[in-house]
């Protein structure tokens, strides 16, 4: 993510936008320097001030004209922060106090439909590939308590669920990740290098993960935690191998079948002891 990307994930309108990269530069201005400045209409300008100032990312100074001085951008984005999770957790607090009317009204009309469900409909529900199947990877490190195991070419996807992944290891949660070697085939030059730049930031940032590669392309990719021997836990997101068929025609399928997650836990560690190495 670059600033831009981080710039866009403010919420922020285009104006709010402007004015804010404007004070960036300026540091304290008053309203009527910012809208000559940032091109902002005069009309709409202490609004588009007003509007920061309630975020936080701006200090307001009393005064005739009053002026204003914009935090510092890591400040900013420390507040955004901030008022994101005030907002989850409002919203949270909402949803608890309308989890019993909501059930009371919707409880006596709701007709499961476990019954009819064919055993490979119960085994498996599938989601699209992209922000779907990303949002369910996300969930199962987000709820995995001893370990998750990831089965990857290369950890393309890497930046979209690293800061979940960073949770788990801080929660004490075992990561390994099983690559595929770049000295494979199906590797061109630049997944190679794409694939360098993952290693090195995991290197860099998390040491706590364990990675190795494997010397034969798997048949399957995918995440899955907490396997257990008891067949009685764990939870898998996988894709299978079909690099002939793009990815908007490809689903994932998820499952919280115990011996499931616990076979793919004993074909991960079969790689992972008998046909992988620690380098590429």
């Amino acid at each position: 993510m670059d600033a831009d990307d981080a710039l866009d994930r403010l919420g922020l309108t285009e104006y709010e936008e402007t004015a804010l990269r404007e004070l960036f530069r300026l540091g304290r201005t008053t309203a009527p320097d910012l809208a000559e400045a940032a091109g902002i209409p005069k009309a709409r300008v202490y609004g588009v001030l007003d509007e920061l100032a309630d975020r936080g990312f701006l200090k307001v100074v009393p005064g005739r004209p009053k002026e204003y001085v914009v935090r510092s951008p890591g400040e900013v984005l420390d507040q955004a922060r901030e008022n994101r999770r005030q907002s989850f957790e409002s919203f949270a607090d909402d949803i608890e106090a309308a989890r019993e009317p909501f059930t009371a009204a919707f409880g006596p009309e709701f007709r499961s439909a476990d019954a009819d469900l064919t055993p490979a409909e119960e085994l498996f529900h599938v989601v699209d590939l992209g922000d779907p199947s990303e949002r369910e990877t996300r969930r199962i490190y987000h709820e995995a308590d001893e370990r998750v195991r990831v089965l990857t070419k290369g950890f393309e996807y890497f930046d979209r669920v690293e800061s979940e992944l960073a949770a788990a290891l801080e929660r004490g949660v075992e990561v390994r990740v099983l690559f595929l070697s770049p000295d494979h085939p199906e590797f061109s030059e630049a997944k190679r290098e794409r694939l360098s730049a993952v290693l090195e930031r995991i290197e860099a940032d998390h040491p706590g993960v364990e990675y190795r590669f494997s010397e034969t392309a798997m048949p399957w990719r995918g995440t899955f935690a907490d396997p257990t021997m008891g067949y009685d836990g764990g939870e898998a997101i996988l894709v299978v191998q079909a690099d002939e068929v793009p990815n908007h025609r490809r689903q994932a399928a998820i499952t919280g079948n115990g011996a499931f997650v616990a076979g793919l836990n004993r074909y991960f560690d079969l790689v992972w002891n008998h046909d992988s190495t620690a380098d590429p």
